[in-house]
């Protein structure tokens, strides 16, 4: 393979990861990235178990030395999501991400880079492939399906895993150490729709250049949500003269802030579309300064055809999707102001989809605490029985709750003050980890999450410092000798 990434240490951290990145592994899509750790394993004769969703565990004994030392789990998720921008040809079932590296940072071409979590993949093959290495009994646990609701480690058989110390190496800030996290929830509204034959001029709305970001860790920096803003301009051009949509379509991803949306709407003629057409374009300047210091890269455009003959969303149709996407909450709901101000409860519209005969809204909710998470559902569920939607609640996964004791904790700290002469910082995340659902299943887990320094996850602008990934497996590393001793 010829490697793009050079001139960082150690040279087989990078060239693991670039092997883990030519694999096409969406969720959903994990067979051959699972299938590609159970060769790795078995070529080292090291113990592998693979179960039925391609969750791998890959078990190394302990150095000579450190045989009696607690075993420690290292995990990752497999899976990435996958997102691009619109002008870029990528298919991500059979195309492995094309790599770009720059001014020491590395990215993909127009592509989520997988970094989240392909570098957690990379850092425990590296580990596992070098004997040289102090550490005690190893589990290295690699799950499926996290992005899509932590599937994976929700499937897995508990039982595998001997462990009670855990490092998850799913953190995206080079010197934090995530300590608990939200649970969160996949609700999915569907409502049939009525079509009715329609000619005259289209006007065609299509939202661009928002930045997008996580919907946990980025949803309280005020960015713009390009499935709102169609709600909102659509909502208004309904009330100016009620057009008839014909397709409302904005993100591929419950979890991403949506950073793009296109609408059809069709109108009887060029007069009607025209003054449409002017009123959108108010509404876009607003929405424009309103985005000025947030997101300033949003635009919108605006394009009219005549002599259109479509098959449109009736009235009725068209009326419970503009105001079931004004009424879903969004955004930051609850905050903590008894200490720093973190999140608590949020939402996220992050998918919406219309095909001939139905509509689909996705949400991400999320909370650090259960009862307000089943409070929010309740909610959720009654805006759906309002409005007629179906309401489908899936995939839901518990939160993480902040141990005052955490051995493992302390090392990290230790470790990070006499390697970089500075203090770790401890924080908790409003995104989901899986470490919660390790740590229901086997009692007293003591886990941390940690990592090397991630961007805009989630989206094509995703980025990894590669020199942090370098500090990053000099701490693990010194870490698991710690733990060995």
């Amino acid at each position: 393979m010829d490697y793009k990434i050079t001139g960082y240490e150690p040279a087989q951290l990078f060239h693991f990861f670039e092997e883990v990145s030519a694999i096409p592994r969406g969720s959903g899509n994990e067979k051959g990235i699972s299938d590609f750790l159970v060769a790795f394993a078995k070529e080292r004769g090291l113990d592998v178990y693979q179960d039925e969703v391609y969750n791998v565990i890959i078990r190394k004994p302990a150095s000579a030395g450190a045989e009696h030392a607690p075993t420690v789990m290292l995990q990752g998720h497999i899976d990435m999501v996958c997102d691009k921008l619109g002008s870029v040809e990528h298919d991500f079932t059979t195309d492995g991400i094309d790599l770009v590296v720059k001014d020491g940072v590395l990215t993909a071409n127009g592509t989520t880079l997988g970094a989240d979590n392909g570098i957690a993949v990379a850092l425990m093959l590296t580990v596992l492939n070098d004997d040289s290495i102090v550490h005690p009994a190893l589990e290295c646990v690699f799950t499926t399906d996290e992005e899509t609701g932590l599937v994976g480690a929700e499937t897995l058989d508990k039982s595998q895993i001997s462990a009670r110390t855990m490092i998850n190496l799913d953190s995206e800030e080079e010197g934090v150490a995530t300590v608990s996290c939200a649970g969160g929830v996949v609700v999915t509204y569907n409502c049939p729709i009525a079509r009715e034959h329609k000619t005259g001029s289209t006007l065609t709305l299509d939202i661009s250049g928002l930045l997008g970001g996580h919907s946990g860790s980025d949803i309280n920096l005020e960015r713009g949500n390009g499935n709102l803003i169609m709600a909102r301009i659509i909502d208004r051009l309904m009330v100016a003269g009620e057009p008839a949509i014909v397709s409302f379509n904005g993100g591929t991803k419950d979890n991403a802030i949506n950073r793009e949306c296109k609408a059809v709407l069709v109108y009887a003629d060029h007069a009607a579309a025209e003054a449409a057409a002017q009123i959108a374009k108010g509404i876009i300047a607003d929405v424009t300064a309103e985005l000025e210091v947030f997101d300033p890269g949003f635009t919108c455009t605006v394009e009219i055809a005549d002599d259109a003959e479509v098959e449109a969303m009736d009235q009725k149709s068209a009326l419970a999707l503009i105001r079931a996407l004004r009424l879903a909450p969004n955004g930051v709901i609850r905050r903590n102001v008894a200490t720093d101000g973190s999140v608590e409860v949020s939402s996220n519209i992050g998918v919406v989809a219309t095909s001939d005969d139905e509509v689909k809204i996705m949400l991400s909710p999320r909370s650090s605490i259960t009862s307000l998470q089943n409070e929010f559902k309740d909610r959720l569920q009654t805006l759906a029985d309002v409005l007629g939607f179906d309401a489908k609640f899936e995939f839901e996964y518990p939160g993480w709750s902040y141990a005052e004791h955490s051995p493992v904790r302390d090392v990290f700290v230790e470790s990070y003050r006499e390697l970089f002469g500075s203090e770790l910082r401890i924080e908790s995340i409003h995104a989901g980890l899986e470490c919660g659902l390790f740590a229901e299943a086997l009692h007293g887990l003591d886990a941390i999450a940690v990592g090397p320094t991630l961007s805009d996850v989630h989206t094509p602008d995703e980025s990894m410092e590669l020199a942090s990934a370098e500090r990053f497996y000099e701490l693990l590393i010194d870490v698991l000798k710690r733990l060995a001793a």
